[in-house]
């Protein structure tokens, strides 16, 4: 596994490295002070990158844009002291895979780890706490077949695809299908941002 690291602060990535090969021993791990010096290390084949949003020299409002661009293939984890839930919410609009505030506990935060390397989803509580939208009870949820409403709720409690197709008893690929209709109805393009929106909606009760 190739994962980077881009923060600013030495002690903070040497522990999130630390919680990294305590997850895979055999990762190659790279570390960044800043995006400039992510792009300098010509390497964009990282399966993980955990990024801060303020870094030097990069405006927090386009860092995560321009690290999506600069590591398309990724699973891009933001890990960041700036937690509130506009923030949250719009660093998974922008991409993101999941956020982790950087007050979150080592233990919590390890566990976010292997939730997200299992192409799971980590959103902390703070991501839930802006006001719901105004929306009719019932709109987005009948929309839904059972099958999706099934899937969807195993996407809400971190489930990876091949997880939520054994315990469903359908196909990987079937899973796969189902999500993409979900996304279609629920307006959004990932597995972080359809978390979300269900959330916000109230779709299973909080």
């Amino acid at each position: 596994m190739q994962v980077l690291i881009v923060d600013d602060h030495p002690l903070f990535r040497a522990g999130l490295e630390g919680l990294v090969r305590s997850i895979c021993g055999d990762a190659e791990v790279l570390q960044a002070a800043c995006l400039a010096s992510a792009r300098a290390c010509g390497r964009q084949d990282f399966d993980l990158v955990l990024l801060d949003l303020h870094l030097p020299g990069t405006d927090p409002s386009v860092s995560l844009s321009q690290a999506r661009e600069l590591f398309e293939t990724a699973c891009l984890v933001v890990v960041s002291g700036q937690d509130d839930a506009t923030t949250i919410h719009d660093c998974i609009s922008r991409g993101a895979a999941g956020f982790i505030p950087k007050d979150t506990e080592p233990g919590l935060t390890e566990q976010a780890l292997r939730l997200v390397l299992a192409d799971g989803i980590y959103l902390p509580p703070k991501a839930f706490r802006a006001p719901q939208r105004a929306e009719p009870p019932g709109r987005i949820a009948p929309q839904l077949s059972p099958r999706q409403h099934a899937v969807l709720r195993s996407l809400l409690q971190g489930k990876s695809n091949k997880l939520i197709a054994r315990e469903i008893g359908i196909a990987e690929g079937t899973v796969k299908a189902h999500l993409w209709s979900v996304y279609q109805v629920l307006g959004v393009q990932s597995r972080a941002q359809a978390m979300y929106v269900a959330h916000q909606l109230g779709m299973f009760g909080g």
